[in-house]
């Protein structure tokens, strides 16, 4: 089944490179492409997306405030969402400005993905194709900045959540990684490991810190000091 997208970004030129790059993949379906965050949610509730590309800075409501209000704590009687089945899409902010209080805010409020406009396309893909598959992908040159920089104002370390049950060896190593900004599969490989084997892995690892993605899994990591600068 098709992944099914829809974009909101004020810029016309943006929504239409988006839509090219994103509709000439297969197994991708652009819904719409509209222009603020009101519009978004509109959007969002009527057309039930996989995933949202959303930028930050728009008329009117903001992305950050479209993602609060879709992925953050009173998302399930939100737009989209019936009494029997709770709905939030998988948001990928893609936006001119990396201010890390921008990241730290949309990834907090539930994002799934942080990408700059000036990424490459086959990143553009890559991080729908994760957020769908209930993943995360942030830019690679403001991935371990934004993590580290998290610890760090973070004060002591003891007080960060700890997991009811402990992770295992092999799991710890796995997050290590995953806090590098390695993919599945270059994890799989550098630990000569299956790919399902690593998914099942941060599957367990996901439900013993409570994570809602990989990203807090990564922030969990730094904030711990189970990796280091």
């Amino acid at each position: 089944m098709a992944i099914s997208v829809v974009i909101a970004d004020d810029q016309e030129m943006v929504r239409i490179g988006f839509r090219m790059i994103l509709e000439s993949r297969p197994g991708i379906d652009v819904l719409a492409d509209v222009v603020d965050g009101e519009a978004a949610l509109e959007a969002v509730a009527r057309l039930r997306p996989d995933v949202l590309l959303l930028d930050i800075r728009m008329p009117g409501l903001d992305g950050l405030e479209v993602t609060r209000r879709l992925c953050g704590p009173d998302a399930a009687s939100g737009p989209g969402s019936t009494a029997d089945e709770p709905y939030r899409p998988r948001i990928v902010i893609v936006t001119t400005f990396d201010h890390d209080a921008y990241v730290h805010t949309a990834l907090h409020h539930g994002a799934s993905g942080f990408l700059l406009k000036d990424a490459s396309p086959e990143l553009l893909v890559e991080a729908v194709q994760a957020a769908a598959a209930g993943d995360s992908l942030i830019s690679p040159a403001i991935t371990v900045r934004l993590l580290r920089d998290m610890a760090a104002g973070a004060g002591d370390p003891s007080g960060s959540r700890a997991p009811d049950k402990p992770l295992t060896e092999r799991e710890q190593e796995i997050v290590r990684l995953v806090a590098r900004g390695r993919t599945n599969a270059e994890i799989a490989a550098e630990l000569f490991l299956a790919l399902s084997t690593v998914k099942a892995h941060l599957a367990n690892v996901q439900g013993k810190l409570e994570a809602r993605n990989r990203v807090e899994i990564a922030a969990w990591a730094w904030e711990t000091g189970l990796v280091r600068a």
